[in-house]
């Protein structure tokens, strides 16, 4: 049990590995240095820069947003996030788009979904959904059923997942949700907070800026 648990360790995935980090450092008090005082920052795993012989210089940020790998199993661990549509007279949400991710990032699951009732609103400029993806958009009924199975037994990561299971009309085990907007750390003055801004205060990503895209906002969580 004691080497699983080490294996786990060992495969976490980085953008988890870095939101602890940065949260660490945010509840940390700055230390005192002396007069004088010739400390330097504490190296990083991979050392400096100058101390990497055999790497090639590379100025480009990091994508916390990239897949660590191509692993595209369905891990314990998945991530869900919806794109609703407006049905009835536009003030109704309904699904018009699921996404699953595993531990790694990587898309398991992604369809468009055509409602049961007659979309009269795509919500373009935030789900990002537009008619020609509906034309061939599976069923709602086949695409709830698929992703009840691919999510019973498992842990359940997204950001306000009772608006995606009620589209969904499913239901999950509350022991088995990882909701980062109910994460304590996360809550300002006991509110909730939207998904881009804590994208970009411990990651440093902007997302959501206009249509919203269901693969980049699952792999932050």
């Amino acid at each position: 049990m004691g080497s699983q648990l080490k294996n786990k360790r060992l495969h976490l995935n980085p953008n988890w590995a870095q939101l602890q980090q940065k949260l660490k450092s945010h509840d940390s008090k700055p230390q005192r240095r002396s007069k004088g005082s010739q400390t330097e920052n504490p190296k990083t795993i991979l050392g400096k820069r100058k101390e990497r012989p055999n790497v090639e210089l590379d100025d480009s940020p990091i994508n916390p947003l990239a897949p660590i790998n191509d692993d595209i199993s369905v891990t314990d661990v998945v991530a869900m996030d919806c794109e609703m549509v407006g049905v009835s007279q536009g003030n109704k949400s309904a699904l018009g788009r699921v996404t699953l991710v595993n531990t790694w990032g990587n898309v398991v699951y992604d369809e468009f979904v055509r409602p049961v009732d007659r979309v009269v609103d795509f919500r373009t400029e935030i789900s990002g959904i537009r008619p020609r993806d509906l034309r061939k958009a599976k069923d709602f009924w086949v695409v709830q059923k698929r992703v009840a199975d691919i999510i019973k037994g498992r842990i359940l990561v997204g950001h306000a997942l009772h608006n995606d299971l009620k589209v969904l009309l499913l239901s999950h085990p509350k022991k088995d949700l990882r909701d980062t907007s109910e994460y304590q750390p996360f809550l300002r003055e006991g509110g909730r907070r939207a998904l881009r801004h804590l994208a970009a205060q411990f990651l440093g990503v902007q997302i959501q800026n206009g249509e919203h895209c269901s693969v980049s906002s699952l792999i932050l969580c």
